[in-house]
C-alpha cells in the first residue's frame, strides 16, 4: 500500500492534528502525515509535530504584502513536502479563492459544530445561546465559501444542563479525535471524493 502524503495545518495547539498523527502510526493507516504548516510562530502543535519527526514551518501573513502572496508561499511549502491531501486542524485564517481551488477536492477541515448551522466563530456559544439540545462536529470538503463544503463525517452530543462554551468544547473534542481520523482514511483510501 502507497500511503497518501497530508500536510496539516495548525494556528495553535493541535489537538486535532496530533489525533491525525497518533492515527497514522498504525500500519494499514493509508496516509502518513509528512508536515506541519502554523501561521504562527508559536503554535505549540509545531513542538508536537517536531518531537514526532514531522516537518515543520511558520509563516506569519503579516510579513506578506498580500494574502495571495501568503498562500502562494504556503503552496509552495507543501508541494516542496509533496502532499496529496491538506487537513486543516484549527487553522484560523479564511483561505483565498485560488489557493482553495487549488487544492480542490485535496483539502479537508474538521468543524466545531453539525453544518451547514453555525458556521464561523464561536459556534459552542451559539449553539447554548440558541436552546440546542444536540451540537456536534463535522469534517468537510473545503469549498471557496466559509464552511459550505460537502460533509464527509458527523457526530453529535447531547447538550447538558450547566454546559458552559468551554464543557461543551472539551467533550466535543473526544468526538472531533475520532472523526477526524476515520473522515481522513476515507479520503486517502478513495472511500469518498469531492
Amino acid at each position: 500500500m502507497t500511503r497518501k502524503r497530508v500536510a496539516i495545518l495548525i494556528s495553535g495547539r493541535g489537538s486535532n492534528m496530533a489525533a491525525l498523527i497518533e492515527a497514522a502510526r498504525a500500519p494499514d493507516y493509508p496516509a502518513e502525515i509528512v508536515g506541519v504548516l502554523s501561521n504562527r510562530a508559536a503554535a505549540p502543535g509545531l513542538a508536537t509535530a517536531a518531537a514526532n519527526g514531522i516537518a515543520t514551518a511558520s509563516l506569519a501573513q503579516s510579513k506578506f504584502l498580500s494574502r495571495d502572496m501568503f498562500e502562494d508561499t504556503m503552496t509552495q511549502i507543501l508541494e516542496s513536502w509533496e502532499v496529496d491531501y491538506v487537513c486543516l486542524a484549527g487553522f484560523m485564517r479564511i483561505l483565498g479563492e485560488d489557493f482553495v481551488n487549488h487544492w480542490l477536492g485535496r483539502m479537508i477541515n474538521i468543524h466545531p459544530s453539525l453544518l451547514p448551522a453555525y458556521k464561523g466563530l464561536h459556534t459552542h456559544e451559539r449553539a447554548l445561546a440558541d436552546g440546542v439540545t444536540e451540537h456536534g462536529c463535522t469534517v468537510h470538503f473545503v469549498t471557496p465559501g466559509l464552511d459550505e463544503g460537502p460533509t464527509i463525517l458527523q457526530a453529535r452530543i447531547p447538550v447538558a444542563a450547566g454546559d458552559t462554551p468551554e464543557t461543551l468544547a472539551e467533550r466535543l473534542l473526544v468526538e472531533e479525535h475520532r472523526i477526524y481520523p476515520e473522515a481522513l482514511r476515507l479520503l486517502a483510501s478513495h472511500q469518498v471524493k469531492l
